[in-house]
Parts: C-alpha cells; sequence; structure tokens
C-alpha cells in the first residue's frame, strides 16, 4: 500500500533513526500473532516492538518473512527478560530471541525491568554493549528504568541507553523521567499509551472535545498527544479495523491550547507494575 504522510522518525543518541510510530505486541496470542503483525504491516507499521516474555517472537518472525519488506524498512525491538538477567544468559538470550524471529539482528535491544532486588542490571547492560559490538544489534536500550537506575547505567559503563521504555499515557506522564532522560539524549518510548483501558482516559472531556474538533477518535487524539510530545509510541490492537485507525494520525495537528489540556490530565496514576516491584 502507499502511505501518503511517511511516519516520523527520531534520531538516536548513537546516530541510528527510530520510527516514531510503532505497533506493539503485548499479551498478544501467539497463534494469533502472525495475522496481527500482517495487518499491521498492512496498516504501514514498520516498527515492531516485542520481547521474549511475551511467548510471540515466532510469529512476529513469520509475519515479517511472509510480508515480502525489506529488511533495511524494518525496525524491530525485543527485550532481555529479568530471568536471563547477567552476563552469559544475556548472551544466549539475544541469540534465542534472533532464532525466534529469523532475524540476523535487531535494531534495539532492551533490558525489559531493572530488577532491583537481583542487583544485577549493570551487569546485564555491559553483556548489551558487547552484544550491540557483536553485530546482533543495533542500539541498545532500557526499559522501565528510574532516574536511579539510569544514572548507575551511564556513570558505570560508556555508553549512555538509546531508549528508555516507560509506561506514560495523559494521567501517567512521567515527566520528572522524561525530562532527566530527555537531558541524556534518552529517547522516551511510551508502553501502555492509552492506560491499557484501566481508566476512562477516552471518554474524558479534555480529549473527548478534540476529537470531535478534528473529526478523529479519542484514541487517535492521544496517540497524536504522544507524537507532538516528542513521545516514540506503540498503540496496539487486535482488531484490524482499530490497527490501521491507530496508524491513522500523521494527517492531523493538536494546538497548543490542545496538548495543554490533555498535559493538565496527569495525575500520577499509575496502572502497571512499579518498577521496585518487579523482579
Amino acid at each position: 500500500m502507499t502511505i501518503s504522510t511517511p511516519v516520523p522518525t527520531l534520531t538516536l543518541n548513537d546516530g541510528h533513526t527510530i520510527p516514531q510510530l510503532g505497533f506493539g505486541v503485548f499479551k498478544v496470542d501467539p497463534a494469533e500473532t502472525e495475522r496481527i503483525v500482517t495487518d499491521a504491516l498492512e496498516a504501514g507499521y514498520r516498527h515492531i516492538d516485542t520481547a521474549a516474555i511475551y511467548g510471540n517472537e515466532e510469529g512476529v518472525g513469520r509475519a515479517l518473512a511472509a510480508s515480502g519488506i525489506s529488511r533495511d524498512e524494518l525496525f524491530i525491538t525485543t527485550k532481555l527478560w529479568n530471568a536471563d538477567q547477567g552476563t552469559e544468559s544475556a548472551h544466549a538470550a539475544i541469540k534465542t530471541s534472533l532464532d525466534k524471529l529469523g532475524l540476523e539482528s535487531v535494531n534495539l535491544y532492551l533490558i525489559h525491568w531493572p530488577t532491583p532486588q537481583q542487583d544485577r542490571y549493570l551487569e546485564s547492560w555491559l553483556a548489551l554493549e558487547e552484544i550491540k559490538a557483536a553485530g546482533l544489534t543495533t542500539s541498545i536500550g532500557v526499559s522501565n528504568f528510574q532516574i536511579e537506575n539510569l544514572e548507575r547505567v551511564i556513570t558505570g559503563s560508556n555508553t549512555v541507553p538509546a531508549v528508555n521504555q516507560i509506561e506514560l499515557h495523559p494521567a501517567f506522564a512521567q515527566k520528572d523521567v522524561s525530562e532527566f532522560a530527555r537531558s541524556h539524549g534518552i529517547q522516551i518510548e511510551a508502553w501502555g499509551p492509552l492506560g491499557q483501558g484501566k481508566y476512562n482516559l477516552l471518554e474524558l472531556p479534555e480529549i473527548a472535545a478534540t476529537a470531535s474538533a478534528h473529526g478523529k477518535s479519542t484514541a487517535q487524539v492521544v496517540i497524536r498527544w504522544h507524537l507532538q510530545t516528542g513521545n516514540i509510541v506503540f498503540p496496539k490492537s487486535s482488531n484490524t479495523a482499530r490497527i490501521r485507525e491507530n496508524f491513522d494520525v500523521l494527517d492531523f495537528e493538536l494546538s497548543a491550547d490542545e496538548m495543554d489540556a490533555i498535559n493538565s490530565l496527569d495525575a500520577g496514576k499509575r496502572v502497571g507494575s512499579h518498577p521496585d516491584d518487579v523482579n
């Protein structure tokens, strides 16, 4: 298909670029993953975000292989799971993920959680440096890292993470973490960008009024808010029509007043797990 408006890209601190709008497969049924990722690719997505723990890397890989899309047009992310923290385990884990994906390398490899009780994330980060040097990933980053976790890997290694993927939606904007990351050249990726349906985000009047003004859905308005905020965002759906709708966010722009109205919704409302509690 012809994509009328190109997906915007951001430049990572290692010089590589990343599509700002991607497709996430968290909790996507492994048996349905190939179909769903195929739908996403047909809708225009070229950035796919998966993880070892999702159990669906094989389905992602099958969809990529069947798509006929050139590898250099795709941006693929996967993640190191908590049980694989540590030098040897991390090296084995990336190879397992690549085998499942059917790829020689990924574009981005992340530490999924800092798992503070294990206290091995710095060791794992040093292993990711080696994995990158071996050509198994183009860029490396982290996920669910708080400021103290970021500070430790920055000071304890030779590489600043390219991204930090965190829970982020209008009611939980994580401004402190985002501002710290961006001050160090770390791009922010938003998981749960629509609040995972755990509060009435899409019914809030600030969002509903903006959607009405633009002739868009409330979900499209929130995805657009993420893009204009500068976040890399992964809307997720198993519904073909919704997958296409979530991609159709490149032909309108929120005004400064509309952005301010959505920014005002930040209430520190975390709906996922706290990073200190995932080990």
